[in-house]
């Protein structure tokens, strides 16, 4: 079975090892770093991660030319603003609600709807 495209793109390889990057300093190295860089960049990677994992799932059960509906990108996008920003802050005194994050998400999905959401 091939890998799926979107799996390889240089994009989704170099989001994930930046992603995989700020939580390794986050959890273990301690490193200081720009606050920008530790508070939102780890937002903007979010969705073209999770959206590239969804995309290579659903290439696999329609077909490589298969892409995700802008509206799916849109309701991803809203999901995870909601979840993260307005619900689990009510519940969870660890999670802080930033309005900056839902920016953040979007820069994402766009992110991914411009130059990840493509057929194999």
């Amino acid at each position: 079975m091939r890998v799926p495209a979107v799996l390889c793109h240089p994009l989704f390889g170099a989001s994930a090892l930046l992603y995989s990057s700020i939580q390794l300093n986050k959890r273990w190295l301690h490193w200081p770093l720009p606050a920008w860089f530790t508070s939102y960049l780890s937002d903007v990677l979010c969705l073209p991660l999770v959206l590239s994992l969804a995309l290579a799932a659903h290439q696999l059960v329609y077909g490589r030319r298969a892409t995700l509906p802008g509206t799916w990108v849109l309701a991803a996008w809203a999901g995870v603003a909601l979840w993260f920003e307005a619900l689990l802050p009510r519940w969870s005194a660890r999670a802080v609600a930033d309005p900056w994050d839902v920016l953040a998400y979007a820069a994402g999905a766009i992110v991914f709807h411009r130059w990840l959401n493509k057929p194999s």
